[in-house]
């Protein structure tokens, strides 16, 4: 049975005092969470500040980038080697404000994905529509297309260990929402397509749902059987809300 792993994408916020705030309380409210894994993915500059706080916590440390390079001339960027000097497991890559904002490619976000797994670290890959593209109907046509950029350059087996966070852009911070069955259907949609390479990969890999989740329609989420869990961004940002979000999670699963 998957595991569900609710992970708080916290984007470009956070101070000292919010840090140990937020992971203060996160602790406090998860700390008889079961059924469910726990991650935070705070900007770099935080992630020793976090990895003390979490030293004795089941709450799991992640980012929110990485290079594709462990050393070297690379101004600005961060290895998975120093993700790991700091206890970092779960990273994220593919989220489509690097898309967009940065420019990734399908094929460079492919090559972080194969650096992360050689390097024994998780990817949580994340995939997803525009508006444009749901409009036009082409939301699997998309994610597909992102999905094959990692199996056919390293073949299915390396989803095995991994993460995929379906996002529709469309739905975030937008005012616009998908219903629990909307969401239900492209993640079963997109675990078909990861079925037409492998039924045993398909059926094992972790897919979360990024599209604004929050308590108040958390449960109802998680209790479709191709959702497992959500990578959450504003709400992560409050710990008695992202922790809701977390318990959510694990009493659907439990049930």
């Amino acid at each position: 049975m998957r595991r569900p792993l609710v992970m708080g994408n916290w984007k470009l916020n956070g101070s000292k005092a919010m840090v140990t705030e937020l992971l203060n309380g996160l602790n406090a409210e998860l700390k008889d969470v079961e059924s469910v894994d726990v991650a935070v993915a705070p900007p770099v500059m935080y992630l020793a500040q976090a990895e003390q706080l979490l030293a004795d916590s089941a709450i799991k440390l992640g980012a929110q980038n990485v290079d594709t390079n462990n050393s070297g001339a690379f101004t600005g960027d961060i290895s998975a080697d120093m993700l790991k000097d700091f206890g970092a497991t779960h990273i994220i890559i593919g989220h489509s404000e690097r898309r967009e904002y940065h420019q990734e490619s399908d094929e460079f976000v492919a090559k972080k994905f194969a650096f992360l797994k050689e390097n024994g670290l998780t990817p949580v890959l994340c995939i997803g529509e525009s508006d444009a593209q749901n409009e036009a109907g082409e939301t699997l046509a998309v994610c597909s297309r992102q999905l094959d950029a990692v199996i056919q350059s390293q073949g299915v087996e390396a989803l095995n260990g991994a993460i995929i966070a379906y996002e529709p852009i469309w739905a975030i911070g937008t005012g616009k929402a998908a219903t629990a069955q909307q969401a239900q259907d492209i993640h079963a949609a997109i675990r078909k397509h990861i079925a037409s390479y492998s039924e045993d990969v398909a059926s094992k890999v972790v897919i979360q749902y990024g599209g604004s989740v929050k308590a108040g329609n958390a449960a109802e989420l998680f209790a479709m059987p191709d959702i497992d869990g959500a990578l959450v961004g504003g709400a992560a940002l409050d710990a008695a809300g992202f922790a809701a979000i977390a318990k959510a999670a694990g009493e659907a699963k439990k049930a």
